[in-house]
């Protein structure tokens, strides 16, 4: 029976260590993403399409890790299989749907931190996994514990509490309209994201061909493909193509930092998309929601570090509802996953005894 253990465990330790790498990317991307689009508003940039067209127009760097898997591939098997892209036409469709809704959602994301503190815009987005549950409820018929639902619960309320003094941390320069409008803005972004998540999670399970870590990467670069040419046709609409060069030249921290923060957030954000459906592949969406949410306290800690941002008492309190999420989540899953150790023994032991009696 040991043998037949090997590979199962092996599998499971591989699928833990990816899902570590995945949580490692998103948390860079998640954290830093936000961060550096903010940077990029507040000393001269003004073009939300160009802001939104960053979040995903780095996608050509995923194809140096899918060249790298192709050719781990070509030492395992016979040429005549071994394909560069592994993406079947319905799937191809499939994420291309998915990536003009990201585009739409890039929009609204990059408008609302253009309007609101990166604390506050953050708090905000911790909706998202309110959305996220229920459309993976609907989606991938989502199973939840009462812990999960706690959770769910108290980072919903988290965000009502911040919602119920929009204008506390108003910039000086911003109408109250504006920023209200900001606070919409982000909250759609919000929910359209939590619908995102589960559907690429519908969209493996429908997918009707094996997938592979090397397929999640051709969805992700798919995805940001064809976001990026809705945010493309954003930018030509709103002639950011022309202004560009001319923002860059008055950037207030010199144009050459204008142009490396610039690539550096492009970069950056390719680390959150391909982190959040890395953790869908090796779990679920529910827990790349989880994920996303669970590192808003790094990003309102650095946000206040770095940009001097307030820290009134509703952010304080909407933190510490999350905090209490998160731990409820987390505690419910350890609780879930002890429970199912001694069925998991007892099955193998069952099958050990019947193979000892052949």
């Amino acid at each position: 029976m040991e043998v037949g253990k090997e590979p199962q465990s092996n599998t499971t330790t591989m699928r833990k260590a990816l899902l570590i790498i995945n949580c490692i990317i998103l948390s860079i991307g998640n954290c830093a993403g936000p961060l550096m689009m903010k940077l990029y508003f507040m000393h001269g940039g003004k073009r939300v399409w160009f802001s939104s067209w960053l979040e995903t127009g780095a996608w050509p760097v995923i194809l140096l890790p899918i060249s790298c898997a192709y050719f781990y591939r070509s030492r395992t098997q016979p040429s005549s299989q071994n394909k560069l892209f592994l993406m079947k036409p319905h799937l191809f469709l499939a994420a291309a749907v998915i990536g003009i809704l990201t585009g739409l959602d890039n929009y609204l994301y990059a408008y609302g931190i253009d309007r609101l503190p990166v604390s506050t815009s953050a708090l905000v987005i911790a909706s998202q996994l309110a959305f996220t549950a229920g459309f993976a409820f609907v989606l991938v018929k989502q199973k939840f514990t009462p812990y999960s639902i706690n959770a769910v619960f108290m980072l919903t309320i988290g965000a009502g509490v911040l919602a119920m003094n929009t204008s506390g941390d108003r910039p000086a320069d911003e109408s109250k309209g504006e920023y209200v409008l900001g606070f919409l803005m982000t909250l759609g972004a919000s929910a359209l994201y939590g619908f995102i998540l589960p559907l690429v999670e519908l969209t493996y399970k429908k997918a009707k061909q094996d997938i592979s870590y090397a397929l999640v990467m051709e969805i992700q670069m798919v995805m940001c493909l064809f976001a990026t040419v809705v945010c493309t046709i954003g930018m030509l609409a709103n002639d950011d193509f022309k202004v560009i060069p001319r923002e860059a030249r008055k950037y207030e921290l010199g144009e050459t930092n204008y142009y490396v923060i610039v690539i550096c957030s492009a970069i950056i954000w390719q680390c959150f998309f391909l982190g959040a459906i890395g953790v869908i592949f090796c779990a679920s969406s529910l827990l790349s929601g989880i994920i996303i949410a669970v590192l808003l306290p790094v990003t309102e800690i650095l946000a206040v570090i770095f940009y001097k941002e307030s820290f009134h008492a509703e952010k304080g309190v909407a933190l510490a509802l999350s905090l209490w999420g998160f731990l409820s989540y987390f505690y419910g899953e350890i609780k879930e996953s002890n429970k199912n150790k001694p069925t998991f023994q007892t099955e193998m032991d069952s099958v050990s005894d019947r193979q000892g009696g052949v």
